[in-house]
């Protein structure tokens, strides 16, 4: 008479997965923001440290490149180092995803709301 109803275990164990799923996001949106990254412009002149999750740090200019003349110069580097930490910071953040997808045994391409 209850046949039927085999399936209900199957529906609360994936429901118990994806509870734990949205734990283990919620804690890992957590650590991306303690997660550091720093990408680099003009050998190292000047850099950018950005959270895992793309957000700014800090940004530190070697001041030998402060010269007047060379301020649209200057300005160029500090963005490439902005695009470089913030592009740095995605492929870490990726990272952490794949690591924590593969954890749960769900396959390591799959996309997820972020």
């Amino acid at each position: 008479m209850l046949k039927g109803l085999g399936g209900l275990g199957d529906m609360a164990k994936m429901m118990k997965s994806a509870q734990e799923l949205q734990a283990k996001m919620t804690q890992m949106q957590e650590d991306l923001n303690n997660i550091m990254v720093t990408g680099e412009a003009g050998a190292g002149l000047v850099k950018a440290t950005a959270s895992a999750k793309g957000e700014l740090k800090a940004l530190d200019i070697d001041p030998s490149i402060f010269n007047g003349d060379d301020k649209e110069v200057v300005e160029d580097l500090i963005l490439a180092a902005i695009k470089d930490a913030q592009s740095k910071a995605a492929e870490r953040s990726q990272e952490e995803m794949t690591k924590l997808t593969e954890s749960m045994g769900l396959p390591k391409d799959i996309k997820l709301p972020f």
